[in-house]
């Protein structure tokens, strides 16, 4: 596709070669199903193309950073001390947005929180987010019990498949005995509202 918006300063193949820069193969042709994905629920639900196409490629943009990248960005960025309790897992989504804006000039809002919240979720979400989620969970090469489903659900309504991601996120945390961060917490509460029969 091609980029005319001036949301990221160049190309698309100018941001895949930036990509390619920070991920190995795998996590890099991951990037690329979650763009494919993203852009076929964007056509589904009226969304913009190119940014679903922009935030779908660089929701895992900082996944393969050192740990201490994210420390730094922590303290240099003021973010939420709180933040230093978790992991790569939260933070390559909510730091990993502030690098995105420095290093790749995407000042989007709604691009920046679709990386934010891909692995929390929001309370409120936009479409965007909202898609990304979805695609970053359901992209062709997951699999595992439920992806079906949360396929189906997201085909019929993307909310339904919202709410299912966040129940099923929280299911998974829980049995597997780890951390819930507090805004997965509020995602599901949020959702679950919403779609109660999910």
């Amino acid at each position: 596709m091609t980029y005319t918006h001036h949301l990221f300063p160049g190309t698309r193949a100018d941001l895949l070669a930036r990509l390619r820069e920070q991920l190995n193969d795998s996590r890099y042709q991951h990037v690329l199903r979650v763009e494919a994905t993203a852009m076929a629920l964007a056509r589904a639900n009226d969304v913009d193309l190119e940014k679903a196409s922009i935030a779908g490629l660089i929701h895992d943009y900082a996944k393969q950073r050192p740990d201490q990248d994210f420390i730094d960005a922590i303290h240099r960025y003021d973010l939420d001390p709180a933040l230093l309790a978790y992991g790569n897992p939260i933070w390559h989504g909510v730091v990993g947005a502030e690098l995105i804006k420095r290093e790749l000039h995407i000042t989007d809002e709604d691009i920046l929180n679709a990386t934010r919240h891909h692995t929390t979720g929001a309370a409120y979400m936009t479409p965007l987010e909202q898609i990304v989620y979805m695609a970053d969970f359901i992209e062709p090469a997951r699999d595992f019990p439920g992806v079906e489903q949360a396929r189906q659900l997201t085909a019929d309504k993307l909310g339904l498949g919202v709410a299912y991601q966040a129940k099923h996120t929280l299911e998974y945390l829980i049995h597997s005995g780890k951390v819930v961060y507090p805004k997965s917490l509020v995602t599901y509460n949020a959702w679950i509202q919403r779609y109660p029969n999910v």
